[in-house]
C-alpha cells in the first residue's frame, strides 16, 4: 500500500482545530491539487471562494450551526460556475448557449466538476497533515451564502470545506462493506449487507468514545428522509439559471 491509499483510507472528519491559519503555500497547493482533478469536456466548471473574512465566517457558522466554521485554518465554498463560459460570449452568443447553460446536464456536470476538485483538495490538504470537513449546511440558508459571496448568474455554492491543524483525532466512522456498493454487470439487491452494516455501525456508537447512543444507519436515514429539508434549494438553483429545462 503506498502513502496516497494510505492518507485516503485514514480519512476521518475533523471538527475541532487549532487557532493555526494555513499559509499561503499549502492554500495555493491544495488549490492547485483541485484544479488537477478530471472536468467534464474540459469546461472546469467549478470556483472556489477562499473565506477569510471574519465577519462572514461568524455569519457562515451561525447559518450552518458548526462553530468550526468560524474556527479553523481557513474556509472553502465550493461554487458549480457555468458563468466562466459566459464571460467572453456575445448576446447573441449566451441566447444561442441559454438551453445548455439552464439544464440538468449541466447543472450535473457542473456540481461533479465542483466534487471531484473538492476531493482533491482534501486528500491534498490530509497529505499535508491537516484536517478537513466538508459543510454541507450552507444549504441551510443558499440564498444568504449566495448573497454574501456575491456570486453571478450560472455560479451557485454547493458546499464548504473547513481545513486546518487537527486538535482532535475522533474515531473512524465505518463505512458501508464493498458488497453494499460495488456490483458488477448490473444492480443488486443488498437488504442483508445494509442490515450487517447497521448491527456494525450500532456497535460502534456504542463503543465510542464521544455521543455515544443506540442508533443505525438505517434509522437515521428514514428519520431524514421522513422531514422536509431545505425544500427552497430548488428555486434558488433555479433563480441562478441552473436545472431549468
Amino acid at each position: 500500500m503506498n502513502d496516497t491509499i494510505e492518507t485516503i483510507l485514514n480519512h476521518r472528519s475533523i471538527r475541532k482545530f487549532t487557532d493555526k491559519t494555513l499559509t499561503r503555500e499549502q492554500i495555493e497547493t491544495i488549490i492547485q491539487a483541485a484544479q488537477q482533478a478530471s472536468t467534464s469536456s474540459y469546461m472546469m466548471a467549478y470556483s472556489i471562494i477562499g473565506v477569510t473574512d471574519s465577519d462572514k465566517k461568524k455569519e457562515l457558522a451561525d447559518i450552518t450551526g458548526q462553530a468550526y466554521v468560524q474556527h479553523n485554518g481557513h474556509l472553502l465554498i465550493f461554487c458549480a460556475d457555468l458563468h466562466h463560459s459566459t464571460v467572453k460570449a456575445t448576446e447573441s452568443d449566451y441566447q444561442n448557449m441559454l438551453p445548455n447553460l439552464e439544464n440538468s446536464e449541466h447543472f450535473l456536470v457542473a456540481s461533479v466538476d465542483a466534487a471531484l476538485a473538492a476531493q482533491n483538495a482534501a486528500i491534498s490538504a490530509e497529505s499535508l497533515g491537516l484536517g478537513i470537513c466538508f459543510i454541507g449546511s450552507i444549504r441551510n440558508h443558499l440564498k444568504r451564502v449566495d448573497e454574501l459571496l456575491h456570486l453571478p448568474n450560472h455560479v451557485i455554492p454547493l458546499f464548504g470545506m473547513v481545513i486546518g491543524e487537527p486538535a482532535h483525532q475522533p474515531e473512524q466512522k465505518p463505512r458501508f462493506p464493498l458488497h453494499a456498493v460495488y456490483f458488477e454487470n448490473g444492480y443488486k439487491e443488498h437488504a442483508q449487507s445494509i442490515e450487517a452494516f447497521d448491527q456494525t455501525l450500532q456497535a460502534y456508537y456504542h463503543d465510542r468514545t464521544t455521543n455515544a447512543r443506540l442508533d443505525s444507519w438505517s434509522d437515521q436515514m428514514i428519520r431524514k428522509f421522513s422531514v422536509p429539508k431545505r425544500m427552497d434549494v430548488t428555486d434558488l438553483i433555479q433563480s441562478k439559471g441552473f436545472n431549468k429545462r
